[in-house]
C-alpha cells in the first residue's frame, strides 16, 4: 500500500508535508536522510489517513475521490491471479510459465531509488537504477471504487548482473536481492524475456 501511495500523482505534496512534520517533531534527526526515510515509511500511511479525513471535514476541501479511497487503504482480502492482461500485454507468474512453453513472467523496472553504501551510511544518495525481476505473485488491490494491479517479484541483486561484449545483460537468477522491496505497480514495468541467462528487454 505504501508503494502505491508513493507512486500516485496526487500524493507527493502530502509526502513533503509529512517530511516537514517529522523534521519538526525530531529536529536532531533532520539531517539524517536514512533515518527520516525509515520514519516516513513506518508512519506515513496512518498520517495520510488522518490528514485526508481532516481535510474532508472542511468546506471546499479539494480532495479527489481517488485520493479519498487511497487514504482509506485497500481491502485486506487480496485476490491473486496467475495471469493478468495490461495494455494488451499478458503477464504470468513464474509458476504459470513453468508449465508453459511461452514466457511472460520477466520484468524490468527503472526506478529513482535511495542507494546506501553501508549500514552505517547516514546520508545515502538518490539516483535512477534498473532492476530485473521475475513475477512470483499478481495482486489486485481493491480500493472499493477501483483496483490497482501489483506484482510481487523476485528481483535480481546487482551482483547477479553482467553486460557481455554484445551488450546483452546476463542475469544470474540464483542471486535474489531487495527482499524488503518486492512489490511494483504493474503499470511501471516493461516485459522482458529471459533466455537461459541472457535478458532481453522488449518494448511495450
Amino acid at each position: 500500500h505504501l508503494y502505491v501511495l508513493e507512486n500516485t500523482e496526487e500524493v507527493p505534496p502530502y509526502i513533503e508535508q509529512h517530511m516537514i512534520h517529522i523534521k519538526t517533531a525530531y529536529p536532531k534527526f533532520r539531517k539524517r536522510t536514512k533515518w527520516l526515510q525509515d520514519k516516513h515509511n513506518s508512519t506515513f500511511i496512518q498520517w495520510l489517513r488522518f490528514k485526508v479525513q481532516s481535510e474532508l471535514e472542511e468546506d471546499n476541501h479539494g480532495v479527489s475521490e481517488n485520493l479519498r479511497w487511497l487514504a482509506v487503504g485497500p481491502n485486506m482480502a487480496v485476490p491473486l491471479y496467475r495471469s493478468y492482461l495490461i495494455k494488451g500485454i499478458k503477464f504470468n507468474i513464474k509458476a504459470q510459465d513453468d508449465v508453459r512453453t511461452t514466457q511472460n513472467s520477466g520484468v524490468y523496472l527503472l526506478a529513482h531509488t535511495m542507494q546506501v553504501a553501508s549500514a552505517k551510511d547516514k546520508n545515502p544518495i538518490f539516483s535512477n537504477m534498473g532492476f530485473y525481476g521475475v513475477i512470483q505473485e499478481i495482486w489486485d488491490l481493491d480500493y472499493q471504487k477501483f483496483t490497482i494491479p501489483a506484482f510481487r517479484c523476485d528481483w535480481i541483486d546487482s551482483s547477479g548482473l553482467v553486460v557481455d561484449e554484445l551488450g546483452f545483460t546476463l542475469v544470474d537468477l540464483s542471486k535474489i536481492g531487495h527482499r524488503n522491496d518486492q512489490f511494483v505497480l504493474a503499470s511501471q514495468v516493461k516485459q522482458i524475456f529471459l533466455l537461459t541467462t541472457r535478458c532481453i528487454v522488449v518494448g511495450r
